[in-house]
């Protein structure tokens, strides 16, 4: 089988330049050697694998050759064909015997990775400043490092018919519950696709419906996934993705940030409230302004009336498309901001704005007033940059109702948009908890940030009942 076995991997193998073959002879008994150069460590196989097996006098069989002569720390049998591919993709040595019905592989891992450093979209003032790189295994041993537990548990799955990437869901014994485990695990099993190159291909399995928001919870951040998984929140590790997910996720949480927990608890609830404040201006602050600016002048102070209608005067379009055209610009400018360069892309933001609401209000295409809550709604939604694009949808949604019916036109739009965000759920738990449920969570910290001591329980202490 073995001799087989090596000749069935050369010939499917054959036509990369990077797959090394390597034939020892020892006492006239030949041992073959198959490695992927980039993705072994060639110094590591000279040393502990092919030394050893030169100076010893005679190899018996695949036992004797893990037993006695190897010294390399993880060997172990090949079960078929396919597990043996398997080892050699994934950086490993395969060790055939001629005449002899087994094979081994030995762990020689050696490719090239980003080390752990800050990570970009999700920087702390204080707390971990480290963040996940894309090799799997550096990601388990951040989260192990942090929490010590015998009860953690790691299980992976290999997915994807092409790519098979290596797939890992953590979670920590008699605290998940087992129907959220169960429900992930077999979610993953049951995942027929062709290759996997990001956490996203996992996260579109678990949509609830069509909908912008995000229904899975995810981090680059070692110290946070560490810390729902204390929780009880089962973590989903993709390899090659910088990103984890975690589930359950609920909307109160796009509210909260690290920082919140490693700063003073009086000025965690001062931030967290700003950002409250920041989605309901850039949610519902443009929609309210095309409705009480087109159909409800009553409401207005006189004073400002004058002011708005002074500031119209020369304006060609309606406010509807003149704050359609301004968010959209600002908008434009943002992305364009977030693909450049990063020092070319904060100054082209920053000038960008300035220099497009100067020149929109001189050519008289839009009014001082829209530019300012254009812009009032676009800053916004940098101090909730988790929720910029479902925020973006929905305020160009209120806006279009409130030019349709006024007021009563965006009340019916907040409707829908509340009776979308209570129809969603995150693996069966209702997503906007604690608002209209009739769950109950061990959950401490909601609006406000209780004291640490208060929150740092799981919060599925006595739920078991979710849909």
């Amino acid at each position: 089988m073995s001799d087989y076995l090596f000749e069935s991997i050369k010939k499917t193998l054959e036509g990369s330049f990077d797959v090394k073959f390597r034939e020892l002879i020892i006492e006239n008994q030949k041992l073959n050697l198959i490695y992927i150069d980039d993705l072994s460590d060639s110094r590591f196989i000279s040393e502990f694998i092919i030394q050893p097996i030169i100076k010893s006098v005679d190899v018996k069989d695949t036992k004797d050759l893990i037993e006695r002569i190897l010294s390399a720390c993880t060997a172990g049998p090949i079960i078929d064909n396919k597990d043996a591919i398997s080892h050699v993709l994934s950086g490993d040595v395969l060790v055939t015997i001629e005449n002899c019905t087994e094979s081994i592989f030995v762990d020689a891992k050696g490719f090239s990775k980003r080390s752990i450093a800050l990570p970009v979209t999700e920087a702390s003032l204080k707390g971990s400043q480290e963040g996940f790189n894309e090799v799997l295994i550096d990601a388990v041993s951040l989260i192990r490092r942090r929490i010590r537990n015998e009860n953690l548990k790691f299980e992976n799955y290999i997915v994807g018919k092409d790519s098979r990437t290596s797939v890992t869901i953590c979670y920590l014994k008699n605290t998940s519950p087992e129907k959220l485990v169960d429900l992930i695990r077999k979610k993953i099993e049951q995942l027929d696709i062709k290759y996997i190159l990001d956490i996203n291909y996992i996260e579109e399995e678990f949509l609830s419906g069509r909908t912008a928001f995000d229904v899975l919870g995810s981090s680059e951040k070692p110290d946070v996934i560490a810390g729902k998984v204390l929780e009880g929140r089962v973590a989903v590790i993709v390899d090659g993705s910088t990103r984890v997910l975690y589930a359950p996720f609920f909307f109160i949480e796009n509210f909260q940030v690290s920082d919140d927990y490693y700063s003073n608890k009086i000025t965690a609830n001062i931030t967290r409230i700003q950002r409250f404040v920041a989605m309901f201006f850039a949610t519902f602050l443009p929609g309210l302004y095309v409705a009480m600016t087109t159909y409800h002048f009553a409401l207005i102070p006189t004073k400002f009336v004058f002011r708005l209608s002074s500031s119209r005067v020369g304006v060609p379009f309606p406010t509807f498309v003149e704050v359609i055209l301004m968010l959209g610009f600002f908008q434009l400018l943002r992305e364009a901001g977030v693909r450049l360069p990063q020092p070319t892309g904060q100054a082209l933001s920053i000038v960008g704005a300035l220099i497009l609401g100067d020149a929109a209000v001189g050519a008289g295409i839009a009014s001082q007033s829209t530019i300012v809550v254009v812009s009032i709604s676009s800053i916004s939604t940098f101090l909730i940059p988790d929720l910029y694009i479902p925020v973006t949808i929905w305020g160009i949604i209120l806006v279009a109702f409130s030019s349709l019916m006024g007021l009563p036109g965006f009340y019916f739009g907040l409707y829908i948009y509340i009776i979308h965000l209570a129809s969603l759920k995150s693996c069966g738990y209702p997503y906007l908890f604690p608002v209209g449920t009739l769950s109950s969570f061990n959950i401490k910290d909601l609006f406000t940030r209780k004291n640490l001591k208060d929150i740092s329980n799981s919060i599925f202490d006595g739920d078991e009942e979710h849909e």
